[in-house]
């Protein structure tokens, strides 16, 4: 069996026969998707004796997942299957063109098949290097019901691309910051069990009825900080070129092209963010199957970083360590990495991202092409189209990806709630969601949606 006839017979979930889903079947399934991944989060694996990556809770918050459950892999075989493959087509090592509609399904045939190797691979990685241990005569049993959920999370990824609003990745990583988010915030019991301000906001009150200064300063900087990079990233989605059109047929009519400040949306942090939280995990998996530290990293009791890359590309909230007094100047060095690495990579899978999703000049200008349209004052030509918007689609993706990378890590840095980058995702995931749904469901909404979106 070929490769491609390999991957035409892949399982998969099948698409709607219209060529426009409506509103209401959007929205429920949507909803249904993440009632079950809410459900599944919940389900604790059967045979686990107890796991070291639950160190590395707050990982789970960029990698959409709950160590310890059925879906304990999270997103992270879907992220690294595209990370890879894009690496790959991006050194031109597989040469995939993913401007035609055969490449395009090639290249995403080539993503599912990767994405379930990668959760085979991962769930042996977890419980064979002892990050998630299994009871003695279980190791068989906790993989495959890793695999289990492994292959559930890609499926429901699938659904919610046919059948739902934007994709399965940004709504389970939507879903579970949602959740702890405001955990963090108005949380009222204690490891105990007992009553006890852990929530920000209680801690607050708290440490204002008792004249704590200090522990007031420290819940109330994360909420500020969380606060500003909302409406800068708010702000920073409302910035965009518009490229003047004119139809063909219909003269004295013309149309603006919107190109956005952030051209390549989201996924670049997703991706970069997904990267930091592999490495981490890696190292830490590789600590505890060899009995040492690798250049990966080291890791303490507590499991924050202490050496080797994932140290050097881990955030230390510095805001918190001013406020109490244990700042050091090694943390300042830290910071500079942690942005570089984010700025870098950011840019590097914003490239990838717009080449691959179809967002480059070229597949924008046959987009306008044809719709019927053309740029006033030039030749109509497909080619002068291209090389126009080249001078604005290659910028913006620069800009863009320094901007967001620049905004999450430096929020992860200021101390943001559930962290700077899940803040960042979480606002752009809903904002590019309400503009999906204004602009291709403004007429299946109801007349009070309709209001709501502005359509």
């Amino acid at each position: 069996m070929g490769l491609r006839e390999l991957l035409h017979n892949l399982p998969e979930v099948r698409g709607p026969t219209e060529k426009k889903v409506s509103f209401n079947v959007k929205l429920k399934w949507t909803l249904v998707i993440l009632v079950a991944f809410f459900v599944l989060a919940n389900i604790p694996l059967f045979g686990i004796a107890g796991g070291s990556l639950e160190r590395f809770e707050y990982l789970a918050i960029l990698m959409g997942t709950s160590f310890g459950s059925i879906i304990s892999l999270g997103i992270g075989p879907i992220v690294m299957a595209s990370i890879i493959l894009q690496l790959l087509n991006g050194a031109q090592i597989l040469n995939i063109d993913t401007n035609t509609d055969e490449g395009k399904k090639f290249f995403q045939g080539m993503q599912k098949l990767l994405a379930f190797a990668f959760v085979i691979f991962e769930a042996m990685v977890y419980v064979l290097m002892k990050g998630i241990q299994a009871q003695p005569g279980f190791v068989g049993m906790v993989i495959l019901q890793l695999c289990l959920g492994g292959f559930l999370i890609i499926f429901m990824d699938e659904v919610v691309q046919k059948w739902g609003f934007g994709s399965g990745v940004s709504l389970f990583i939507a879903g579970g910051i949602g959740w702890r988010l405001f955990t963090q915030l108005f949380q009222f019991i204690g490891t105990t069990g007992a009553f006890e301000p852990v929530g920000k906001v209680w801690a607050l009150i708290y440490a204002v009825t008792q004249g704590l200064g200090v522990d007031a300063a420290w819940a109330i900087f994360p909420i500020l900080v969380t606060v500003a990079l909302f409406l800068a990233v708010v702000f920073a989605q409302s910035l965009k070129v518009e490229i003047p059109l004119a139809f063909d047929r219909v003269r004295g009519h013309s149309v603006k092209w919107p190109l956005q400040f952030f051209y390549a949306g989201v996924i670049p942090v997703i991706l970069v963010s997904a990267l930091a939280a592999n490495i981490q995990l890696f190292a830490s998996l590789l600590q505890n199957w060899m009995g040492h530290a690798t250049f990966l990293g080291g890791f303490g009791s507590t499991g924050t970083p202490i050496s080797g890359l994932a140290y050097w590309i881990n955030s230390t909230p510095l805001l918190e360590m001013i406020i109490k007094g244990s700042f050091r100047w090694i943390y300042a060095f830290q910071a500079f990495f942690h942005v570089l690495f984010y700025v870098a990579f950011s840019v590097l899978f914003a490239f990838f991202w717009v080449g691959t999703s179809g967002q480059d000049a070229r597949s924008q200008a046959k987009r306008i092409m044809s719709s019927g349209m053309s740029m006033p004052g030039f030749r109509k030509d497909e080619r002068v189209l291209e090389s126009i918007l080249k001078r604005y689609v290659t910028p913006l993706t620069v800009m863009g990806g320094v901007a967001i990378g620049i905004l999450a890590s430096v929020a992860n840095l200021l101390g943001a709630l559930v962290g700077g980058t899940a803040i960042l995702l979480v606002v752009m995931i809903l904002y590019q969601l309400y503009q999906n749904i204004a602009q291709q469901h403004a007429v299946d909404m109801n007349p009070a949606l309709k209001g709501f979106f502005g359509a």
